[in-house]
């Protein structure tokens, strides 16, 4: 009978450690496909981060560039070339928010002031440039003269004056869309100013460009392309 009662003892622990050890090979093939999904959906949130941030910087560089031909030329260069100087690559101290604040001044009142210029060619074919009055041309280096007739055309009208508003904007865009002057001037913004700084430029690109797109200049001054005539 004791040999019987340790046999069925023994039998019975067997069993045991088998079903122990199914269980354990259940749990382990039951846990593999989660295990070698994660990497998988983690590799796909990253894929997706990374796509979403490159779309962002793609359309920011290009609506700076769109935003950027609306401006003149020299003065767009001169912002682009000396923002890194002027504001160290966005750690100022006080004298570098000095100096940032007036290369944005002097470059808004240039965009400002050039968009009153315009260009027309003299008997050479050389290309003159002059200012534009309420009685037409003013010629900045005074080597041509322009007819009554033909200085009518360029007379300041209102609409040069929207304009050059507006150029300002546009400028104020750009230099919202460069990281180092909004650094300089904002280190630690708030989640109500980023929201500012990230909306702003592109509610302002949109109006001008529609604006600009509606009322087209007719003007080629400084600084802008010129016309074949």
């Amino acid at each position: 009978m004791l040999t019987q009662i340790t046999r069925r003892s023994k039998q019975r622990e067997r069993e045991a450690k088998r079903f122990c050890a199914m269980e354990i090979k259940v749990q382990s093939n039951s846990k593999h496909p989660d295990e070698s999904k994660h990497p998988l959906l983690q590799d796909n949130a990253e894929t997706e981060e990374k796509t979403l941030i490159q779309r962002a910087i793609s359309k920011t560089f290009q609506s700076t560039a769109h935003l950027a031909n609306l401006l003149p030329t020299g003065s767009v260069l001169t912002f682009q070339l000396l923002s890194p100087i002027f504001t160290n690559q966005g750690s100022c101290d006080s004298i570098s928010k000095f100096m940032t604040s007036a290369l944005v001044t002097l470059c808004g009142v240039s965009c400002f002031l050039l968009s009153f210029t315009d260009s027309f060619r003299n008997k050479k074919g050389e290309i003159c440039y002059g200012f534009a009055t309420i009685k037409g041309l003013w010629v900045i280096d005074g080597s041509a003269t322009l007819s009554p007739e033909l200085a009518a055309n360029y007379r300041l009208r209102f609409i040069d004056f929207m304009h050059a508003f507006m150029s300002i904007l546009v400028f104020i865009a750009v230099a919202l869309f460069d990281k180092n002057v909004v650094s300089c001037f904002f280190p630690t913004p708030s989640d109500e100013i980023q929201e500012i700084l990230t909306r702003l430029p592109v509610g302002i690109g949109v109006i001008c460009s529609m604006f600009f797109v509606v009322f087209p200049t007719k003007r080629h001054g400084i600084g802008f392309p010129l016309s074949a005539n």
